[in-house]
Formats: C-alpha cells, structure tokens, sequence
C-alpha cells in the first residue's frame, strides 16, 4: 500500500481490504464502515483506478449485512480528495473523446453513491477540490475540519463540470454560489463552506474523527429500516414532482411499521432499555 492515513483517522479495524494497489482502503469496525482515500502523495487525487476501486468497496460494504453507516476519510493530514489527477490528463482527457470515456468509466461510481442504500458521511480535512467536492457533495452527511478548504478549479484548467455535480452544488447552495464558486474557480474555507450550506458541520482539526466516528455509531445504533425509509424519502422529495416514486414511500413506511424492529422499539421504550436493533 502506498502512503498511510492519519494516526488519528485509524480507529480498530476488524476487517482491512485495498483496493487500485492499495489507494482505496476498506475496514469495518462495529457497524461502520470505512473507506480511505490513500494517496497522500498527490493530496489524494483522483485516478481512474482509484475511482474503479471505490466502486469495488461501495458495492462490498453496500452487501455487507454487518455495515449501517459508511465513513469517506482521506488518508493523510493535507486533504480529502483535491480533484482529479490531472497528471493522467494527458492521456484520459486530453479531448472532448477522451474525456467523454473517462466520465463513463467513473460515472458508474458516481452514479452507485448518489443512490447509496445506506447513510455515507463525508470526513472532510485539507483540500476538498473539483471531483473531491463532487464526491463529498454525493454523501448524506458532511463534517468538516476548521482547516478545511473548497472549489471547483473547472475554469482554471478549461474543463466543464458535469452536471450531476453542479445539480448537487445548486441544490446545497443555491445558484447565486454556484456561479461565484464556478465562474472565479475560488477557494473557500470552513466557516464560509458551513455557513452557504455545502458542509453540515464544523469541528475543531484534532476532533474530526471522533466528532464523524459519534455521528456514525449514533446511526449505526438507530433501527436501520426507519433510517432507510428517511433516506428514500428525503431522496424523493428533492425530484420533480412527476418523478417521484410515492410506492417506493408507501412500502418502505409498511415495512418499517411491520417490522421486527418497530416491535423491538416499543418494548425497550417501555422497559425504559436500550433497544437492540436487527434491521428487519
């Protein structure tokens, strides 16, 4: 494996798997899964072996029935992903061709977290540039380090962002940001990011991994069906009324209120216990 993640990012693992010759980094450990970006080296740049891998990892920690929550962390202390590798430009997306095969290579990746069954979280330190805020901006839930930084360099290197990424950054912070953070290719830190609406939270640096590690046992802890009835809603709810997938709503709601764990969650409530759910 190349690189290491940051001492303090490496909570107990019970499993370990790498994957694009170890820059992607699985472990699961109570529940939670992890996935690291680790190529330190580059800030953790984009390849598309990287984005391969990732893909690899969301589809095992997806079918993994152990796993209620995924954490996205960078390895290092320097960034979260700082955009695509732009030394493989010259042979991925040197033209409109080339490019248009790179987006389809990575699309699919793209397209498997924006439809995540389960929460993800986006565990945010250093540079959050380009592809890394696209990937960020495709997580539920985003924590950021006070060190952190955000942009879309798109303008600078004559590029277009697609639109599955500005539809996400229009939708956190509205258009009038979009086109500032688009048109000028800005750098933005953590107090701006949190405030426009693209990060969730701020935390102090040497708090970041225990402030996400919280977040994510507090899901891990609630009963999973009830948090993936939120999730489709939620989903739904941000389409076009005419797109809207109401059954998918209306069974999720009756398997949820059939389910062993709904049972589960009167009887502790009443016993005055910590209820111990199963998914089903």
């Amino acid at each position: 494996m190349t690189g290491k993640p940051l001492s303090m990012l490496n909570a107990p693992k019970a499993t370990d798997k790498s994957f694009a010759d170890g820059k992607i980094l699985q472990s699961v450990t109570e529940g939670v899964g992890v996935i690291t970006f680790n190529n330190p080296e580059k800030r953790n740049a984009m390849s598309l072996d990287m984005w391969e891998g990732l893909g690899h990892a969301l589809m095992e920690l997806r079918d993994d029935p152990d796993v209620r929550v995924v954490i996205l962390v960078g390895g290092g202390d320097k960034a979260f992903v700082s955009g695509a590798d732009i030394s493989q430009f010259e042979k991925t997306r040197h033209n409109a061709e080339a490019s248009e095969e790179y987006s389809r290579r990575s699309a699919a990746q793209r397209a498997l977290l924006a439809d995540y069954p389960k929460p993800t979280i986006a565990c945010i330190r250093g540079f959050c540039l380009g592809g890394g805020m696209q990937v960020a901006m495709l997580a539920d839930i985003r924590i950021a380090a006070e060190n952190s930084q955000f942009g879309i360099p798109a303008a600078r290197l004559g590029i277009a962002y697609g639109y599955d990424g500005l539809k996400h950054l229009v939708s956190l912070v509205g258009p009038s940001w979009a086109r500032l953070l688009m048109y000028t290719g800005m750098r933005i830190g953590s107090a701006e990011a949190v405030r426009i609406g693209l990060v969730d939270r701020v935390v102090p640096d040497a708090e970041l991994w225990s402030a996400t590690d919280e977040i994510a046992r507090t899901i891990s802890a609630n009963a999973p069906l009830a948090i993936q009835a939120a999730k489709i809603t939620i989903a739904q709810v941000l389409k076009d009324p005419d797109k809207r997938d109401m059954d998918a709503i209306k069974q999720i709601g009756i398997a949820c209120m059939d389910s062993e764990d709904f049972r589960e969650g009167r009887r502790a409530f009443m016993e005055k216990r910590k209820p111990q759910f199963r998914g089903r």
